[in-house]
C-alpha cells in the first residue's frame, strides 16, 4: 500500500488501512473499494491522507507495534473514560491498567520494529489516537532507556492520561487552570496510582531550560517519565499538526525535535528516540539524489535514514518492472526529498 493525499484519491481505489471511529469501532475497513461518497465523507471528518492499496506495492510490509485489536481496545477505553469524566463520574483504574498491560505486552514483543504513526486521524478520534500514540512511543522510549516493568507501567499510564486535564478546560489556560495542573489534581487523588503517574500529566509541558509550563521546572527537577512523554507528545503533535503550519512529515518532525535539544527537550531522550523512530516510513514516496523516484519499502533498525527504496521501471506511462535500492549499501546515494 501507498500513502497518498486525500485530494488525489479516486473512486474505485482500494483502502489499504482500516480507519477507526472515536469509540474504537471500525469506520472503514481495509480492502473496501472507495466511493465518491466515502471519499467526500473522509474529507468532511478531517482526514488528510490515506493508505491506498497499490498492486506494485502490495507486498510492502507495514509492521505495526500494536495490533488492530489492541488499538481498538485502547481507543474504546479512552472513549469510555473521557465520557465518564465529562459526566462527572469516576473512571475505572483497573480497566485502564488492563488496557496498558495489553499495550505493553505487544510493545515488548515488537520492540525491534521502528515507530511510524500510520493510523488515519479524524476530528472525532484525534484525542484518543493522540493519547494512544504518546503512550506507545513513551513505552518504547522507556524500554530503550532501561526502565523496568514497574516503571514502564507507571510511565505508560501517565503517558496515556497525560492530557486528561484538557477535559472541560478553557480555551486560554493559565496558572492553575492550565491542563497540566488540572490533570495533576485529578490523578493525584487516584489511590490506585503512584504519584509519579500524576506528575507525568503535571510536567509534560515543562522545558529543560526552565521556560516551560506550568511551573518553569528546569533540568533534573523534571522527572524522567515527563521528559520521555514530552518528546512523544511533541512528535505526535507535529505529525498531526492542525494549525496553519499543517502536519509535518516524519523527517521534518525529527529535525524540529532535534532543534529543541537541551532547551525544550532532554538531549539524551532525543538521542534514544531517534534510534526507534522511522524517519522515512514504508509507503512514502521519495526522490533520490540521482533523481529517481520511488517508494520506501523496507527499514534498517539503527539506520533510520537509510531505508530500502523501490523504483518503478516504466515504458512510457506503463510500469514494466522495478528495482530495489538499499541505501545502506549505497553510501553516496541519499533521499533528496519526500513527495508524499
Amino acid at each position: 500500500m501507498k500513502l497518498v493525499d486525500i485530494e488525489t484519491v479516486e473512486q474505485g481505489q482500494i483502502l489499504g488501512k482500516t480507519i477507526f471511529s472515536s469509540n474504537g469501532a471500525t469506520l472503514l475497513s481495509k480492502g473496501v473499494q472507495l466511493t465518491v461518497y466515502m471519499i467526500s465523507t473522509l474529507k468532511r471528518i478531517g482526514v488528510t491522507t490515506v493508505y491506498i492499496d497499490n498492486p506494485m506495492f502490495r507486498d510492502i510490509s507495514h509492521e505495526e507495534l500494536l495490533s488492530e485489536e489492541t488499538k481498538q481496545a485502547v481507543i474504546h477505553q479512552m472513549s469510555e473514560m473521557f465520557e465518564a469524566l465529562r459526566s462527572g463520574k469516576n473512571f475505572s483504574s483497573k480497566a485502564v491498567g488492563q488496557t496498558v498491560d495489553d499495550l505493553l505486552e505487544e510493545v515488548l514483543q515488537n520492540q525491534n520494529i521502528l515507530i511510524h504513526l500510520s493510523d488515519i486521524r479524524t476530528e472525532d478520534n484525534a484525542m484518543f489516537l493522540h493519547a494512544m500514540n504518546v503512550c506507545m512511543m513513551s513505552s518504547m522510549l522507556g524500554l530503550n532507556v532501561g526502565l523496568n516493568m514497574i516503571q514502564l507501567k507507571e510511565l505508560a499510564i501517565g503517558a496515556l492520561l497525560h492530557d486528561i486535564g484538557k477535559l472541560g478546560a478553557p480555551a486560554v489556560q493559565e496558572g492553575r487552570m492550565h491542563h497540566s495542573w488540572r490533570g495533576f489534581d485529578l490523578l493525584k487523588n487516584k489511590r490506585e496510582y503512584s504519584l509519579l503517574i500524576a506528575h507525568v500529566a503535571f510536567q509534560h509541558h515543562e522545558a529543560v531550560d526552565g521556560s516551560g509550563l506550568p511551573r518553569g521546572l528546569k533540568g533534573e527537577d523534571i522527572h524522567t517519565y515527563a521528559k520521555i512523554t514530552a518528546v512523544a507528545n511533541m512528535y505526535d503533535n507535529l505529525i498531526y499538526n492542525t494549525s496553519e503550519e499543517g502536519p509535518m512529515l516524519p523527517h521534518e518532525a525529527c529535525e524540529r525535535l532535534n532543534a529543541l535539544s537541551d532547551t525544550v527537550l532532554d538531549h539524551e531522550m532525543l538521542v534514544q528516540f531517534m534510534r526507534i523512530v522511522s524517519i522515512y516510513p514504508n509507503g512514502i514516496s521519495v526522490r533520490l539524489s540521482n533523481r529517481q523516484i520511488g517508494v520506501v519499502v523496507g527499514q534498517h533498525r539503527g539506520l533510520p535514514g537509510r531505508p530500502i527504496v523501490r523504483v518503478i521501471d516504466k515504458d512510457g506511462d506503463e510500469a514494466v518492472g522495478y528495482q530495489e535500492i538499499d541505501l545502506a549499501l549505497h553510501p553516496t546515494l541519499f533521499i533528496e526529498s519526500v513527495l508524499s
